[in-house]
């Protein structure tokens, strides 16, 4: 039988886990981060904060899959850790939530913002409404509701995946092109702000005049804008789904989680003292393209141009990084037979895991017609931080089940860091839950996406007693 074999190096792990972690929301995330916020100070230390939690992730990460180099990831750390039925329901969330919809929600905005240079057509609102799908006490989705943004994002999906269909080095090739141009497009605007002289270094501390200083409120605000930035770190674990696939991988899936991290939170944090560098905290948290309003104050009208450019490369090559290892979660579930036994097959002459390209492919497709940025984004977020709370609490399992697991890598900070984690991980899942059904009652949300979320994960639940049926018949 056909088997995945080892051709990604240290550079291609790093430039995945920088591609899948940097995408759309360091152009759009800090203003949101500032208005919860209103103090300088404050917004970088959230993004200090979110950023060693997710190192922490990281490194987590890392020792497990040190200890487990095989591919399909936390599917495959799950089973050792919990059992079979844990590992299919994470896969199966994976597939119709976790994966699918980072995917979607990032080909969304690369299509969106390609409206700046081409306009897509789109039906008129009678047409557009005229096909509605009704889940009762969830919403209402409209399939042909901005159609041409809607085409140019499945477009994406099905280039990336077809790709990374021919071959997992092409694939990896194309992964290193966009996180070197994304990581220089940063590096390109912090250097044209900072080097403009136009800004005013008092922004970067003094605090809006509206600053509640009051213990709770600073708590809370804190909470609400650090659980966006942790959405902006999201994807540093993308990389243990293809731990089959990298060279040596005792050395590389350590160094290229926690190199790749690093680098995105320098980036993060240059980028928003550069926002702050040209506009106060005030102005800032009013703007609604933050990145286009400070090069805006150098450059002119140009500045939106070429802020809609990077946000381009940065969505594709991010689009191109999800693709590649996400696949390979479905891949993983088909050969343990928890999934359809087609997804499972290795393309004879590519030696990649095609049908499960395309499966994911198709149902990423689905979610684009259904879905917005927001939703997507949202949702994915939501049951992904659910599965990383257990993830943090089954390295102790495994420890105590693979005493061998320290070789290769041994997490420093045991069993503070997890521990840790594990809080924050817990923290953000009961906070968002509660603020989406208070927003639903109140009626501030036509949608609990959240609620949605799991209503997704748990219809996998009788499709696993199938599966399991069909394996023993």
């Amino acid at each position: 039988m056909a088997q995945l074999e080892r051709k990604l190096g240290l550079w291609a792990a790093v430039s995945i886990v920088i591609g899948s972690v940097i995408g759309s929301s360091i152009f759009m995330k800090p203003a949101t981060m500032a208005a919860q916020l209103s103090s300088p100070l404050m917004l970088l230390a959230v993004w200090v904060v979110a950023g060693v939690v997710s190192l922490f992730g990281s490194m987590i990460n890392a020792e497990v899959g040190c200890a487990i180099p095989e591919t399909g990831g936390q599917y495959v750390y799950f089973r050792y850790m919990y059992g079979n039925f844990f590992a299919y329901l994470f896969g199966w969330s994976s597939f119709v939530v976790i994966d699918t919809a980072s995917i979607s929600a990032i080909a969304f905005v690369f299509a969106q913002y390609s409206e700046y240079f081409v306009h897509l057509p789109r039906f008129s609102i009678a047409i557009e409404h005229a096909v509605p799908v009704v889940i009762p006490y969830i919403g209402r989705f409209y399939l042909l509701e901005n159609i041409g943004v809607k085409a140019v994002a499945i477009i994406l999906i099905v280039l990336f995946s077809w790709i990374n269909v021919r071959s997992v080095k092409a694939g990896g090739a194309v992964q290193v092109f966009f996180s070197i141009l994304k990581v220089a497009a940063l590096i390109f605007l912090v250097a044209v702000i900072f080097f403009s002289g136009q800004g005013h270094t008092v922004n970067l501390t003094k605090a809006s005049p509206a600053f509640d200083r009051s213990v709770w409120h600073q708590f809370t605000a804190f909470i609400a804008a650090t659980t966006g930035a942790l959405a902006a770190y999201d994807g540093w674990n993308n990389l243990g789904f293809i731990g089959g696939e990298i060279k040596q991988p005792q050395k590389n899936i350590p160094r290229g989680l926690i190199v790749g991290l690093l680098l995105c939170m320098l980036l993060y944090i240059l980028t928003t003292e550069a926002y702050l560098y040209m506009m106060p905290v005030d102005e800032m948290k009013h703007s609604t393209l933050v990145a286009s309003d400070s090069l805006y104050k150098i450059m002119g009208v140009g500045g939106g141009g070429l802020i809609a450019a990077l946000v381009l490369i940065c969505t594709a090559g991010c689009t191109n990084s999800n693709i590649l290892p996400c696949s390979r979660v479905i891949f993983a579930m088909s050969e343990e037979k928890n999934f359809f036994r087609f997804a499972g097959k290795v393309n004879p002459k590519y030696q990649t895991p095609s049908n499960a390209l395309w499966f994911q492919a198709g149902w990423g497709t689905v979610l684009v017609l259904i879905g917005s940025f927001d939703m997507l984004m949202d949702m994915f977020v939501f049951i992904t931080w659910i599965f990383y709370g257990f993830a943090a609490y089954g390295i102790f399992i495994l420890r105590k089940k693979r005493p061998g697991v320290h070789e290769g890598y041994r997490l420093k900070g045991y069993p503070v860091l997890p521990v840790i984690f594990i809080l924050f991980s817990t923290l953000y899942v009961v906070i968002t839950l509660y603020n989406d059904i208070s927003n639903y009652i109140a009626g501030r949300s036509q949608i609990i996406v959240s609620v949605f979320g799991l209503i997704l994960v748990a219809i996998g639940i009788p499709l696993f007693w199938y599966f399991r049926r069909k394996e023993l018949s």
